[in-house]
């Protein structure tokens, strides 16, 4: 098992918990990212520039059983279909049965946006976030070492 982070939108505190809960539990954290980010990790890759350069390397490197911590739908959505886990930097374990919801849900939204509407973005983050990052993380390295 591996814990692989979607790096190019990853919040700092997201990232240093996991290089943390990593380091606690021998878990190898490789992170990956755009050459536009400088991210400071013992196993990060860097990738291009291009379009879904991250994301592919990403599902590439996914085995079965690894964790995935990505805020990428689409991404999450490969990940489970490798039979890997996948959590968002807030804490939200993505589950197979909700995926096609969130991607419908994703592309209608992109639709609006592309006729000219707006959407609301993400809300600053706070350190409720962090903190239900950090017990949604438990909680899925608890299930997963119990199931094993």
């Amino acid at each position: 098992m591996k814990i692989l982070i979607d790096a190019d939108a990853c919040p700092k505190a997201v990232l240093q918990h996991c290089l943390e809960i990593g380091e606690e539990r021998n878990i190898p954290v490789l992170t990956v990212a755009s050459f536009n980010h400088n991210i400071v990790s013992a196993y990060h890759i860097t990738v291009g520039g291009t379009l879904q350069e991250t994301d592919m390397k990403v599902i590439n490197l996914t085995e079965s059983g690894d964790i995935v911590v990505t805020q990428d739908w689409g991404l999450a959505s490969m990940v489970l279909a490798k039979k890997a886990y996948c959590i968002s930097p807030t804490g939200i374990e993505y589950r197979p049965e909700k995926m096609d919801f969130m991607l419908e849900e994703r592309e209608i939204k992109a639709k609006f946006r592309r006729g000219g509407g707006r959407t609301k973005g993400p809300s600053k983050r706070t350190l409720q976030d962090d903190a239900r990052f950090a017990d949604g993380l438990e909680r899925m390295l608890n299930k997963i070492f119990a199931e094993q």
